[in-house]
C-alpha cells in the first residue's frame, strides 16, 4: 500500500494506546482505545521504520566480509562468518516484512496519531 499526504484511510483493527499504570514514574496515566473502522486523513508520511541494532550489525559485518574477507586470516574470517550466521534470523525477518512506513493521521473525531504503522490502515 502506498500512503500519501491527503489520502483517506480507515483503521483496520482495534488500537490500544497507553496503560493504566498510575503511580509508576514515567508511566502512562490513562488508556485510549480506538475502534476499527475509524476514518481519517494522512497528514504526513514519516518514512520507513528504523532498522533494529541487529539488522544494522548484520549489514555492517556482511559488508566487511565482502570487502575485506579475502585479506583476513582464516580464523578471523570464520569468526566473522559465524557472527553473520547468528544474525541471519533477524535479517530474514526484516527482509520478510518488506518496506513499512509510519504516518501521521488526523482522525475525523479530531484525534491525531503520529508514527502510526501503515499496516494497521486501509485506503478508502
Amino acid at each position: 500500500m502506498t500512503l500519501e499526504e491527503g489520502r483517506r484511510v480507515r483503521l483496520a483493527e482495534d488500537l490500544a494506546i497507553g496503560e493504566a499504570l498510575a503511580g509508576e514514574p514515567g508511566a502512562a496515566v490513562g488508556f485510549l482505545a480506538l475502534g476499527a473502522g475509524m476514518e481519517g486523513t494522512v497528514e504526513r508520511v514519516n518514512g520507513e521504520l528504523p532498522q533494529s541494532q541487529e539488522v544494522r550489525e548484520y549489514q555492517r559485518l556482511k559488508a566487511l566480509l565482502e570487502d575485506y574477507g579475502h585479506t583476513m586470516p582464516e580464523a578471523s574470517r570464520e569468526r566473522l562468518a559465524a557472527e553473520i550466521a547468528g544474525l541471519e534470523p533477524q535479517w530474514a525477518a526484516y527482509r520478510g516484512r518488506g518496506r513499512r512506513v509510519t504516518v501521521r493521521v488526523r482522525w475525523d473525531n479530531g484525534f491525531v496519531l503520529d508514527e502510526l504503522h501503515e499496516d494497521v490502515l486501509t485506503l478508502l
